[in-house]
């Protein structure tokens, strides 16, 4: 059974190797996680995990490989005072299969836990038998000796249907996955590989390491030395497209925002409508009246800033290729001038695409900025936003 979690692991892409494999079977030979399931649960996940992004894959690998198989211990976070007159087991309920179709379940662990706590408040006496309260011997969520697709087991020495919540099928970490679009729980880790640290600034933080040679050296006269709190160097200008098709990935793409002025101290953003001509702005209220020059950003920023543009580049192809092709205004010259003008300025640019990557091909204002930009175009999704972050990184 260990050798089908590695397996199911390797299958879904996950790089377990044989030696974490081995750590795991020597944790369980020493007891770690004694003869409790959801022990063994959280062991597994310790030893063979490496990165959080895999932690939903591996839930779903490790609800396939156990599918049946229940816990030791009291259901997580329930704590409940049940007489135990009303747990003893005067009856086993036994429902055919056509009776146990029409016994439903409650619909998630959450509506569970509150239909559970809403029972445990009403009532005030042991039932037997019945769909709703906390007893023996019926169809209720809640109970022992009955049968419910989806319950709470109180008082019951054993497992008879085998269909408890589990804490791996709760699957709290789905939105880690890298084959999603990216929120605002784990947009961060990727933006953290775009990191060059340096001490800038007043010198606010303690440096224990030359604080205790220097004490030391002054024979243990205390000698405190300060230094500049360390912060991400790297530099980033964020050009955003905003309005008409962005209004759709108008969410996540203030999620990212907002992660990128939590992780890069020098930022500075911009926004542009499809594609960037000879204008952009900082305040979209205000775009039509307060418009800052093109040219004045390329004089402006050094060249040593990372340029990520992020937009959909779903857009007439003559917005892009032809002057006058803007489709607010009259452009002078041509969208693609303007993007090769930038590339020549920043070297260092990638964009992010909202749009799922399998669609881009539908669409050739897409394939048209793909070019522009040597094919540095990702997908927002983490795993697209992890290799525009190594791209910038180089």
């Amino acid at each position: 059974m260990f050798w089908g979690l590695l397996d199911g692991l390797k299958k879904a892409g996950l790089p377990v190797s044989i030696t974490e494999y081995l750590a795991l079977i020597e944790a369980v030979e020493q007891g770690v996680a004694g003869w409790s399931v959801d022990d063994f649960y959280y062991l597994s996940r310790a030893t063979l995990v490496k990165d959080e992004r895999n932690l939903d894959r591996f839930d779903r690998v490790f609800g396939q490989v156990f599918k049946g198989l229940e816990g030791a211990g009291a259901v997580e976070g329930v704590m409940a005072e049940i007489p135990a007159e009303w747990l003893k087991a005067l009856s086993q309920l036994m429902l055919s299969e056509e009776d146990k179709a029409k016994v439903e379940a409650l619909g998630g662990w959450e509506k569970l836990m509150e239909t559970l706590k809403k029972r445990l408040e009403e009532q005030k006496g042991r039932h037997q038998g019945g769909s709703k309260w906390i007893g023996t011997g019926g169809t209720s969520p809640f109970g022992a000796y009955g049968y419910n697709p989806e319950g709470v087991r109180i008082g019951q020495n054993e497992s008879r249907h085998r269909r408890a919540v589990k804490v791996w099928d709760k699957r709290e970490f789905a939105n880690l996955d890298d084959s999603v679009e990216i929120g605002t729980r784990n947009i961060k880790l990727a933006l953290r590989r775009l990191r060059r640290f340096a001490r800038e600034g007043a010198a606010t933080e303690l440096d224990i390491d030359t604080t205790v040679r220097s004490t030391a050296h002054h024979a243990g006269l205390l000698d405190l030395h300060m230094v500049p709190e360390r912060h991400n160097a790297v530099k980033v200008l964020l050009l955003l497209d905003a309005g008409g098709s962005m209004d759709d990935h108008v969410k996540v793409c203030a999620e990212l925002f907002s992660a990128c002025r939590t992780e890069f101290k020098h930022l500075e953003t911009y926004y542009f409508h499809n594609c960037i001509y000879e204008a952009v702005w900082r305040d979209n209220r205000r775009r039509h009246t307060e418009k800052v020059p093109t040219h004045q950003l390329l004089n402006t920023y050094a060249a040593d800033y990372k340029v990520i543009f992020v937009g959909d580049a779903a857009m007439s192809p003559y917005e892009i290729a032809y002057a006058g092709g803007a489709v607010e205004h009259w452009n002078e010259e041509s969208g693609e001038t303007w993007l090769r003008r930038v590339l020549e300025a920043w070297p260092h640019a990638v964009w992010l695409n909202p749009i799922a990557q399998k669609q881009w091909a539908y669409t050739h204002s897409i394939e048209m900025v793909s070019q522009i930009m040597e094919r540095r175009m990702f997908p927002l999704t983490l795993a697209g936003l992890d290799q525009a972050m190594a791209e910038l990184s180089h």
